[in-house]
């Protein structure tokens, strides 16, 4: 049965992965008036321009609001898994499939959201981007559809809100094994309710990750020189298929760190969040003239060397 959110203090900011990494460490602070070196003069209070109020925003009612979303996709995945799949076709390459379960799952988050937060906007994998709102939601209806359409019962739900940068709630169900991974910015990441933190792995050469490939052949060939690399260099890889399922394992200790380019924002937010609030440092991979961009999640004390190998 899965649990309700326990929440703790904390005041980790967010940014669009959901975790507190390099591209928040490396941004650095601007100084006054723009590297002039003039000190700016204040000004009267009747010549400021107004601040636009946002509307403000509970990080556990959006949660509780991703909680219903995630729970109402499991229950359509749930009722076709292990049947005969219809609707399947191929979206970028042959080998990157949706069907009509993704697409079912994602209407039944939209309906959700569209009852409780309507003004919102929402990114889907499926569905595009609908409405323009200060906040909008990150889903993944179904996280591993080819391990769903093959019969292979590693797949998931993956529902993430955002407020301007910062990742706001995030929630990962399994439905197959019902375990609920979810986290908020400054709450405690949980499964099932009970409080979970990611390894405390101090060497590279003992770490078990975890990492996926894309659909194209071409970049295909690029990951696995980039996997020879770094296979010798640790315990073991495992590829499940499911970026989301990736991060979450990550963060309950399941594995110590995961990394990976090509994914989307809708694959990853929701568990980026929770692996960061589980205690694990994000870090973007930058874009190269031929990969695309990804990121990792690691212990802070594998994080670089492991970067390090990835990136070449």
């Amino acid at each position: 049965m899965i649990a309700a959110l326990g929440a703790g203090p904390s005041s980790i900011e967010t940014g669009a992965w959901g975790g507190s990494g390099a591209r928040e460490r490396q941004g650095g602070l601007r100084g006054a008036g723009g590297g002039s070196g003039a000190a700016e003069q204040p000004r009267a209070a009747s010549d400021r321009t107004p601040a636009v109020s946002e509307p403000a925003l509970d990080d556990r009612e959006l949660l509780a609001v991703a909680r219903e979303a995630a729970l109402a996709a499991a229950s359509e995945l749930k009722g076709r898994f292990g049947r005969r799949a219809h609707g399947v076709h191929t979206k970028s390459t042959p080998t990157d499939l949706v069907s009509d379960a993704d697409v079912a799952a994602e209407s039944a988050i939209r309906d959700v959201l569209g009852r409780r937060r309507p003004e919102d906007a929402i990114l889907g994998e499926e569905g595009g981007e609908t409405g323009a709102g200060h906040v909008r939601w990150l889903v993944d209806p179904l996280d591993g559809t080819v391990n769903f359409l093959f019969g292979i019962p590693a797949f998931a739900v993956s529902v993430a809100c955002q407020a301007g940068s910062a990742t706001r709630a995030g929630v990962v169900l399994d439905p197959i094994r019902d375990e609920c991974f979810e986290a908020t910015r400054s709450g405690e990441p949980t499964l099932n309710g009970e409080r979970i933190h990611g390894s405390e792995a101090t060497e590279l050469a003992t770490s078990m990750l975890a990492t996926g490939f894309g659909y194209d052949s071409a970049v295909r060939a690029r990951q696995a020189t980039v996997v020879a690399r770094v296979l010798p260099k640790v315990r073991d890889i495992r590829r499940v298929g499911a970026a989301a399922l990736d991060l979450v394992w990550c963060a309950c200790g399941r594995y110590d760190a995961y990394y990976e380019r090509g994914v989307h924002a809708w694959d990853v937010a929701a568990g980026a969040l929770i692996a960061s609030r589980a205690g694990l440092e994000i870090r973007d991979l930058a874009a190269t003239a031929e990969d695309p961009p990804g990121l990792l999640a690691a212990p802070s004390a594998i994080a670089g060397e492991l970067y390090e190998l990835v990136v070449g």
